[in-house]
Order: C-alpha cells, then sequence, then structure tokens
C-alpha cells in the first residue's frame, strides 16, 4: 500500500512512518525541517530498501505549498491511507495569549489537513477505497489550563475528522480520528520517561497499524489513549 504521512521527520510521524515500512508498505513524507525529514527518509531507506520511501518539504500551514505536496502525491500514486499528523503546540490561555496564536494554531492544525485531504480525496473517491487518519488530541475532548488556541484548534480537527467520516462512508473510506494524551515527543524536551509516566510515540503508531488492517467492513472511528496514570 501507498501512505502519506505528514510532520513525518520526528515523534509520533516518524514512529507511524517505520511501522508502515518495516510492514513492507511504501511511503510518502512530509515535514516543514527539510533537514530532519531527509535525514528520516535516509534512515528509513537504509533500513527497509525493499519498499519505496520518497519525501517532500513543505509546510502544510500555507495552503498553497500543502496544494503542491498533495499534487506531488497524486504524481507518485494515489494514497490508500493518509495520516494527517502535522501539528504544532503552543501554550497559551485565551485572554493573554499572543495576537494571532488562534490563526497559526487553527493554519498549523486543523487548515493543513483540510486542504491536503481536499486534494487528495477525489482520487480516492474515484477508486471507492482508502483510509485516512487524522492526528487530534486529547485537547480535542477536554479543555485543560494553557491548551487555549491549541486546544481550540484540537477541538475542530475532531470536527473535521467526524463530519468526513459521514461523507466518506459511501465511498468505502474510512475516516479514524486519533486522540493521544501525553507522548513523549521533542515537545517535552528533556522528559525522563524511565518510568514510562507517558506513551512512547510507538505505541500511537502501533494502534493506527492495527486499525488500518481491519477488514474492509470495519472502521474504527476514534481511538483515544492516555497515560496509564492518567492526564498530567
Amino acid at each position: 500500500m501507498n501512505i502519506v504521512i505528514t510532520g513525518a521527520s520526528q515523534g509520533i510521524g516518524k514512529a507511524i512512518a517505520e511501522i508502515f515500512a518495516v510492514n513492507g508498505h511504501h511511503l510518502y513524507l512530509c515535514s516543514r525541517n527539510e533537514v530532519k525529514l531527509y535525514k528520516t527518509m535516509d534512515e528509513l531507506a537504509t533500513k527497509y530498501s525493499s519498499v519505496i520511501i520518497k519525501a517532500r518539504p513543505a509546510d502544510l500551514s500555507d495552503k498553497i505549498q500543502s496544494h503542491k505536496f498533495g499534487e506531488w502525491c497524486l504524481g507518485q500514486c494515489v494514497p490508500d491511507i493518509l495520516v494527517n499528523n502535522a501539528g504544532l503546540f503552543k501554550p497559551g490561555s485565551v485572554y493573554n495569549e499572543a495576537e494571532g496564536l488562534l490563526e497559526s494554531q487553527m493554519a498549523v492544525n486543523l487548515y493543513s489537513a483540510y486542504h491536503l485531504t481536499r486534494i487528495l480525496l477525489p482520487k480516492m473517491m474515484e477508486r471507492r477505497t482508502g483510509h485516512i487518519f487524522n492526528i487530534c488530541s486529547i485537547a480535542s475532548h477536554h479543555a485543560y489550563k494553557d491548551g487555549g488556541a491549541y486546544s481550540i484548534s484540537k477541538h475542530a480537527v475532531l470536527g473535521f475528522s467526524k463530519n468526513l467520516r459521514e461523507e466518506m462512508k459511501s465511498f468505502n473510506i474510512k475516516v479514524t480520528s486519533v486522540s493521544p494524551g501525553a507522548v513523549l515527543t521533542d515537545s517535552w524536551g528533556n522528559f525522563d520517561n524511565t518510568a514510562h509516566r507517558i506513551m512512547e510515540p510507538e505505541d500511537v503508531a502501533k494502534m493506527i497499524y492495527t486499525a488500518s488492517q481491519l477488514s474492509p467492513g470495519a472502521c474504527v472511528e476514534e481511538i483515544i489513549m492516555r497515560p496509564q496514570l492518567g492526564d498530567l
């Protein structure tokens, strides 16, 4: 299968890329960080030489770049699976966060998925098969202190995903919302996770891969994951 993954240079996106590569699937990757993206591509290509692994850097918060990446993907393949993982966390509160933070968080976390999906969907609908995973967050479900614009944008991603699920049923395209709690990514800096207080990126990747392997008649609509001891 052909797998398109955004935000694929590190963290959850990279873990998702690896689990699909190790299982023999072809990858088409995107990230804003060109250096990290190509490093990830080279690393995976060395380990999994039997699969196609290609990458194109793009800032998907920019509509034009999002469209260009989507068109590049369609020039390679019609995706079997799209993972809308690109996103960014910026803490803040509605009453005092920096001017423009809501707009930038919406652009990175919501518009990136919205615009890319709209480019890729027509070919997927024509083929009448596929699976779209939208990486949401626990913040998509519950407000929390210093969530601000981030939480608002992630609520919007969940709404986008739910609406898309209803629209795509008749085209046999599955849509899954994935809402993880705290995961050990760069956002946590030098957090000491030796006690396994928060989740690992591979945990999320395993759930996504498993959900992608069900029969055509089954769709996991939503995955909610939290650390065993609960949210921090």
